[in-house]
C-alpha cells in the first residue's frame, strides 16, 4: 500500500487531501528495524513522527531507579506515534523499540507543520488522536485502580489474542510484565494459575484460550 494511504487511514491525517499527503509521503524515508532496535529513547531530541508500516514496536518508559521497563503501547501496522514532541517541541516522552522486524515511514516534522499552517482544520485529526490517547491511558489507570496483577494479566493476554483463540504470543515475558505493570514472577504466577485452572493452555510463546468467558469476567 502507497504510504500516502496508509496516512490518509490514520486519525491525524485523516483530512487531509490528496495533496499534503502525496507531499508528505515524497518527503517521508522508510526505515527498517530488526527486533531490539530502538527508534528513539526517552529524552532524545525529536524532529520526525512515525508511522508503523509493518511489524510491531513497543512504547516503553523506565524506571529512573531501578530501569524496569513498562510497555506503555503497542504500536502496530497502521500506526501512527511521536506526534506529541511535535505539538509541545518537548523531547521524547519514552522509548521506541522494534519488537519484531518492522519498517516504519518517518516524517520530518517541518512539513507537517507548513501543513497545519497553511490549513487549520487539519488539526481536527491531531484532536481526535490526542483524545483516543486520553481514553486508553484513562483505561490503563484504570486498570491500574481497579484490578489486580491476576486481573491485568488477563486483560492483557486478550487483547494480544486479537480475538483468536490460539495465538503467538508477540512479545517476552518481561516485555508482558511491563504492559501489566509488574514484576515477572507475579505475571508468570497468575498465569500458572490460568493454566491450572483450565482456562488456558501454554506451550512456550504459544497460548490457547479454553474458557475466554473466565478470562474476561477476571479482567473486569
Amino acid at each position: 500500500m502507497a504510504h500516502e494511504e496508509l496516512l490518509a487511514r490514520t486519525d491525524f491525517f485523516a483530512g487531509a487531501p490528496p495533496t499534503v499527503l502525496r507531499e508528505l509521503a515524497a518527503v517521508g524515508a522508510e526505515l527498517h528495524l530488526i527486533r531490539g532496535d530502538v527508534l528513539f529513547r526517552e529524552r532524545d531530541v525529536a524532529d520526525s513522527l512515525y508511522l508503523v508500516v509493518s511489524g510491531r514496536l513497543a512504547i516503553v518508559i523506565a524506571n529512573p531507579i531501578d530501569h524496569r521497563e513498562t510497555v506503555v503501547a503497542l504500536m502496530d501496522s497502521g500506526d501512527l506515534f511521536g506526534e506529541m514532541a511535535l505539538l509541545d517541541e518537548g523531547p521524547r516522552s519514552a522509548t521506541a523499540r522494534a519488537l519484531e522486524p518492522s519498517t516504519v515511514f518517518a516524517i520530518p516534522f517541518d512539513p507537517v507543520i507548513r501543513a497545519f499552517r497553511s490549513d487549520p482544520t487539519l488539526l481536527w485529526g491531531v484532536t481526535r488522536l490526542l483524545a483516543q490517547r486520553l481514553r486508553v491511558m484513562d483505561e490503563a489507570l484504570a486498570d491500574s485502580v481497579f484490578l489486580d496483577v491476576t486481573g491485568r494479566t488477563a486483560k492483557r493476554l486478550l487483547e494480544l489474542s486479537e480475538g483468536a483463540d490460539e495465538f503467538v504470543l508477540p512479545i517476552t515475558q518481561e516485555e508482558l510484565a511491563g504492559m501489566v505493570g509488574a514484576s515477572r514472577e507475579r505475571v508468570n504466577k497468575s498465569i500458572a494459575s490460568f493454566i491450572r485452572l483450565g482456562w488456558i493452555d501454554q506451550q512456550d510463546r504459544r497460548y490457547v484460550i479454553q474458557r475466554r468467558d473466565a478470562l474476561e469476567l477476571r479482567a473486569r
